[in-house]
Formats: structure tokens, sequence, C-alpha cells
């Protein structure tokens, strides 16, 4: 429990410093993270065998997320002053990028015949939009108009749902949400998460207006507060799916008493590109 609080310190202290620095300082991290994340969920579904570090397939799709990264650096960069431009452009980009993933191992499957199974090919493309793709709106979030409030809703509606889910559910459950899978979590506590969220989602609002006057989201920032909470579970419980279905406790031992990076960012990925999805649709962000 020590070493779970004092990483626990520490991320959250790395998670605002980044988040208050922005641009390159947070893309690099947040990059590295998701190549770590892609090799402990390949790890997990068996397109990298435990004992290596990389093969064919993993590096094609790292290396196709470094430059992905970089590609929405120079995006940022270029178009930062310019959100709707930025949106179309990184939008698009994306697009290109998984299709380049896909043909790349789809290249590799055909060319080294029959050193890989189609699953573990599928398995491959499936992690890389998981892990890399999905990560990246916690900084492509943040590149947004009030974007670091929404990254700070990418937080609010996973770690705050988080820790209120689990109080509720302790004070209160009685109703089981999913027994199989997640026999502690509670249709009360889930309750209790998305009240949490949506409760801090909306001080959040009015800390915006109390900096930006003409910036009034009470309604959007509830409405994207109980949205984020909803789906922070269902990223939780599907990276505990995968876990039980490959008979793993956690995905990796990175960080102490919290495991890997899939194990402490499971619902993150999921609630990250809602976050930017909403942010982009309610905030008037871009007309699309």
């Amino acid at each position: 429990m020590k070493q779970r609080v004092i990483s626990g310190v520490i991320i959250a202290v790395l998670i605002i410093a980044l988040g208050l620095l922005g641009g390159t300082f947070l893309a690099i991290p947040i990059m590295l993270c998701s190549m770590i994340g892609y090799a402990e969920l390949g790890r997990a579904v068996g397109f990298l065998q435990k004992e290596q570090k990389v093969n064919l397939m993993t590096g094609l799709a790292l290396g196709i997320t470094v430059v992905y990264y970089v590609g929405l650096i120079i995006l940022e960069t270029r178009w930062g002053s310019d959100p709707r431009t930025m949106v179309y452009a990184s939008d698009f980009f994306t697009m290109v990028i998984l299709i380049a993933a896909f043909l790349a191992l789809m290249i590799a499957y055909v060319m080294t015949f029959p050193a890989y199974r189609s699953e573990q090919v599928m398995a491959a493309f499936f992690s890389f939009i998981y892990v890399p793709v999905l990560m990246s709106f916690i900084y492509r979030s943040r590149i947004l108009p009030y974007g670091i409030y929404l990254y700070a809703l990418i937080f609010i509606c996973s770690s705050v749902c988080d820790t209120c889910a689990l109080a509720a559910g302790m004070m209160f459950g009685k109703h089981k949400m999913a027994p199989v899978l997640s026999p502690k979590k509670t249709i009360e506590g889930a309750i209790g998460g998305v009240a949490g969220s949506a409760i801090c989602s909306v001080i959040l609002s009015f800390v915006l207006k109390a900096a930006n006057p003409d910036a009034v989201f009470h309604v959007q920032f509830l409405i994207i507060g109980i949205c984020g909470a909803l789906i922070s579970m269902i990223g939780d419980l599907a990276a505990s799916a995968i876990k039980r279905n490959h008979d793993i406790k956690d995905y990796g031992n990175l960080i102490p008493g919290h495991g890997g990076i899939m194990d402490r960012f499971d619902s993150i990925i999921f609630t990250a590109p809602l976050i930017y999805i909403l942010g982009v649709l309610l905030l008037g962000t871009a007309a699309l």
C-alpha cells in the first residue's frame, strides 16, 4: 500500500506538471508511455513473446508510433493558432497513420509467412489502436482551445470517478455491476463515481468561467463529466477482461504498487478520445 501511495503521488505530480507545460513536454512522455503500454499489451495477447523485448511486428508498430507523435507535434507547431485546421489536419493524419500501420503489418505478415499467425497480426493492429492512438488523445485534447481544462477533465473522469466509485461502493454497494469480471464493483459504486465526476467537472467549469468570463460551459462540462465517467469504467473493465482471458494479474511491473502502464492508464485510454470528441463538438472548437 505504501508503494502504491508513493507511486500515485509521483504520477499525480507528473500529470499536473506535464499538463501545465503542454506541447512537446507532454507529447514525448505520452509517446513513451504508449510504446511501453503497446509492448505490455503485446505480451498479454501473444504477438510478442514474454522473453522478447521486440519483434518485427512490434518494431514496425513502435516505429510508426514515433512518426505519429512527431507528426502531431509538427501539426501543433504549424497550425496551433488555427484550431479548426489543426483538428482537420490531425484527424486526417491519424487516418493515414492507421492505414499505414495496417499495411505495414500485413506486408510483414506476407513477406515473413509463416513466421506469424493471422491472429497475431490482428492483435498487433488492435493493440496499436488501443494504446498509441487512443493515448495520443491526451495530448490532442491538451492542444485544443481550453485544452488545459479538457486535459483536466480526462483525469477527473477517470481518477476522480474511480475514487468516488470505490468510496460509494464501500459505503452503499449491494448490487454487483459485473459479477464475473469484477466482483467488487457495484452499481451503487458506479453511480457514486459518475456523480463525483459530474460534480468536479461542473466545479471546473466555474474555474474556467472565472478565468475566461465568456466561456460559460457548465452544461457542457456536466455532460462531459457524466459521459467520461461512464466510458472510464468500460475502459477499466475492458483491460481487466483481457487480463482474465490471458490469465495474467498485471500487464507489467514498471510502476511499484500499480503494475504496468496498461494497469494504471486503462480507464484514461478510453476517456481521452471521448473527451477530445466532446470537446470539439460541445465547446465549438471546430464546425465538424
